[in-house]
């Protein structure tokens, strides 16, 4: 039996090797690679001989195992599949091996309801819809979700030998939120499916954290030489027993979560608990009302935000909270969704005006750390207020959450050469006298809200045509007399053109 299990394993290996097609296989290559499969997963430290992979290679190529592997050499020295597609994994099935799957489907079915064997009944299920479609040559009747795009699920084998045969592995990772990748040596305990995503539980190396590694973020796995360390009285129902998902959290308490679903969707959740201490509190004509026990987590938060309008967070608060701005967060993608409709109807009324007073161009989130940033700024002032001027390091900071996506687009519609050179930020309120002073000497492209903060931005290739500068409303447009700059009270750079007439003239700004 042993000898067999090692043939099994050379002829995988060959297979793997002969269908990565990005390396030339030379003969000493692949026995190379199958002395390093037989020492990682059977410890055999003398390797194979020249002559054993010949025989691997014959053998694979006849209808012994019914592989009839399409093996060529090219060059009378590197070894192929002469069909790119094949893989020994992908042969079908015989009569004789339908015929042991059916008489192992039939004992496994015997075991279908027992408590013990629960976890085996989707097992069973699979095998047995398999089995049925092999033998009858037809569609299967039962369709498991699956995910066969997933990356990652290359290295679910290798980790899978990793926890058995108990040796730590070298992973090089990186996260979603990580700028780079990093490379550290990894023990694994084990593997968890969650909605169809495969992760790793495990430990770095000298440290006691455990983590939980998404198989899709990992770019490879090599040998690790350092000692494996075990992790005794590890249990998976243990560690999970308070979480919904994988996310779980050594720091972060239990508490108690309120739910309040309405009467349509509450069979989906009695029928289909959130978790295993989920209770019903109440019930009426109008909906249900359950509690459960959990760690909160990003996973608690996508399954409530899955139901949309038909839930509301109860308890505790800070959940509560949190799922109404994701909410609002939502709402706001579709309220700051300017159309191409709209987008010209704004560059005309800007370019109309002079300036403009633009809705929804930030949502709330964006709105918020624009005022987180003007806060920390202001603490850098003496007097606690941002004045009228900007230096170069500030302005940086708020380029990118200013120059959004809405804000380009509307820069663009109206003259696609228009470029940022400056910007000013006042903290005032626009019902003061000095508000109306720099209202009047400066228009804006600007946004109210209840914040009170209006934003001055500069654009360059700013003329009359475009009106992009202008001082007064509609002033690009016309002469103003005297009299009628007087009425408007206010103080405005100008320029005399003739006795009785004068423009507006534009403050030519400095580009940075």
């Amino acid at each position: 039996m042993p000898a067999n299990r090692n043939a099994l394993i050379r002829y995988k290996t060959i297979d793997k090797c002969l269908q990565n097609r990005y390396r030339l296989w030379t003969l000493d290559d692949l026995i190379e690679a199958c002395s390093d499969a037989l020492y990682e997963y059977e410890g055999i430290l003398k390797g194979v001989s020249r002559r054993t992979i010949q025989a691997d290679v014959q053998f694979m190529r006849s209808d012994k195992l019914g592989y009839n592997a399409p093996i060529i050499v090219v060059d009378k020295k590197y070894y192929t599949y002469d069909d790119p597609d094949y893989s020994i994994t992908n042969v079908p099935l015989t009569n004789q091996d339908m015929q042991k799957l059916n008489e192992t489907v039939e004992f496994l079915k015997q075991f279908k309801g027992f408590t013990h064997f629960r976890e085996l009944d989707s097992m069973i299920q699979k095998l047995e819809a398999h089995v049925y479609s092999q033998a009858t040559n037809q569609a299967p009747v039962i369709d498991f979700e699956k995910n066969e795009d997933l990356k990652g699920l290359d290295y679910l084998e290798v980790l899978y030998q990793a926890i058995i045969n108990r040796k730590p592995i070298k992973l090089t990772y990186q996260s979603f939120t990580a700028r780079k990748s990093n490379t550290f040596d990894f023990h694994c305990y084990l593997l968890k499916e969650y909605r169809n995503r495969w992760f790793v539980i495990g430990v770095v190396d000298r440290t006691e954290t455990l983590m939980n590694l998404a198989l899709d973020r990992i770019i490879s796995v090599d040998k690790s030489e350092i000692r494996y360390i075990p992790r005794p009285g590890f249990s998976a129902d243990e560690y999970y027993k308070n979480t919904i998902g994988v996310t779980v959290s050594s720091s972060r308490p239990v508490e108690k979560v309120i739910l309040y679903i309405i009467q349509k969707h509450a069979p989906y959740v009695l029928t289909k608990p959130f978790h295993s201490s989920q209770k019903l509190i109440e019930e009426d004509h109008y909906g249900i009302t359950i509690s459960m026990k959990v760690q909160l987590n990003f996973e608690l938060e996508k399954e409530i935000l899955a139901f949309g309008d038909a839930i509301k967070v109860i308890a505790p608060e800070s959940l509560r909270k949190h799922i109404r701005d994701r909410l609002q967060g939502g709402i706001d993608l579709y309220n700051t969704d300017i159309s191409k409709k709209g987008l010209v109807a704004l560059s005309r009324k800007i370019e109309h005006l002079g300036f403009g007073i633009l809705s929804f161009v930030y949502t709330v989130r964006e709105i918020r750390k624009i005022k987180a940033k003007i806060d920390n700024l202001n603490k850098s002032h003496p007097d606690g207020v941002l004045g009228p001027s900007m230096d170069l390091s500030q302005f940086n900071q708020f380029k990118p959450l200013l120059i959004n996506k809405n804000l380009s687009n509307i820069i663009k519609c109206i003259d696609k050469n228009l470029k940022l050179i400056n910007l000013k930020i006042f903290q005032y309120p626009y019902e003061t006298e000095w508000y109306q002073q720099i209202a009047g000497s400066e228009s804006p492209i600007e946004m109210l809200h209840d914040y009170s903060y209006r934003i001055t931005i500069y654009l360059d290739d700013s003329n009359v045509k475009n009106g992009a500068l202008k001082i007064a409303p509609r002033s690009h447009r016309k002469e103003l007399g005297i009299k009628e700059i007087r009425t408007m009270g206010h103080r405005i750079k100008a320029a005399i053109k003739g006795a009785d007439s004068i423009r507006s003239g534009i403050n030519t700004m400095k580009s940075f």
